[in-house]
């Protein structure tokens, strides 16, 4: 019995060898059809078992950030506003950073072939640039699972302060906690709002204002990442710090060191999805 594997990767074939024996027919023609096989492929690589995970890791999270909330709340002191105020801000700006570093890893290097990580993590990745708007038929649970499981150690650990250590002691440490929740809670929303700046009908009016005020990543920012080789603009929390990294080329030199130290060159695995060439 022939695996989807196979069948899907003997369909590309036959579109490829289509795009040669026509050479009367138009290149882009092809290269669509090429596309949406490939589109396919990555799709049919979500599985029961990656689902169960994003399901385990989405309602941990409703309960574990429930519970540090709560903490949080009770602890609270007006004193402690300014404090807060600039954990939070600290909180968003590190996620943002880190949406943008752990979506160039996976947009740059890598390959879906690598055993376990590669289909699931890196293929949702190959899918976006292959069909940007498949994230916005996700639901709840596959567009926020993956982004759930990275914090539960963090919120896991929190917990077990709150229930473990004393009261002066927790007070002391406020501002950390206020801003390890804030990271929490926005490295949590980041596929959320990249769902939303891919949407282009029927989002809620504050969703559409917390982007015009960029907020949150507004989807004109975002357009500029899709734009073949996708080799800018990886922040997608907030989107506040693409403009300064790209000043200092920061993407670029470390796509540099990396290639010179290794000799593997950044997107290749995604130009073969795409069916582009350098």
């Amino acid at each position: 019995m022939t695996s989807p594997e196979v069948s899907c990767e003997r369909d590309r074939s036959a579109v490829k060898d289509s795009e040669k024996n026509n050479p009367l027919g138009p290149l882009g023609k092809a290269r669509k059809s090429l596309k949406a096989v490939n589109a396919q492929i990555l799709a049919g690589g979500y599985t029961k078992g990656k689902r169960c995970l994003e399901t385990f890791s989405v309602v941990s999270f409703s309960i574990l950030s429930s519970v540090v909330l709560f903490f949080l709340c009770k602890n609270f002191k007006l004193s402690e506003v300014k404090s807060i105020t600039c954990a939070s801000v600290a909180g968003v700006l590190v996620a943002d950073f880190c949406s943008g570093f752990v979506h160039w890893a996976a947009d740059t290097w890598g390959s879906v072939d690598i055993p376990v990580f590669g289909r699931a993590f890196i293929r949702p990745f190959r899918e976006h640039h292959v069909d940007p708007t498949a994230i916005t038929r996700h639901d709840i649970i596959e567009t926020n699972g993956d982004n759930c499981l990275l914090t539960l150690p963090g919120l896991l650990y929190m917990v077990y302060r709150y229930l473990t250590f004393d009261q002066e002691t927790l007070q002391a440490s406020y501002g950390v906690e206020c801003f390890v929740f804030s990271l929490a809670i926005f490295v949590t929303l980041t596929n959320q709002i990249h769902k939303w700046s891919h949407t282009y009908f029927g989002l809620p009016l504050w969703v559409q204002k917390l982007q015009d005020w960029h907020i949150i990543l507004p989807r004109k920012h975002h357009r500029i990442h899709h734009v073949s080789p996708h080799e800018t603009y990886f922040c997608i929390t907030t989107g506040w710090l693409n403009y300064p990294l790209e000043v200092i080329k920061f993407w670029p030199c470390l796509e540099w060191m990396i290639e010179r130290a290794t000799g593997v060159k950044p997107r290749s695995d995604d130009f073969r999805w795409s069916g582009k060439s350098e």
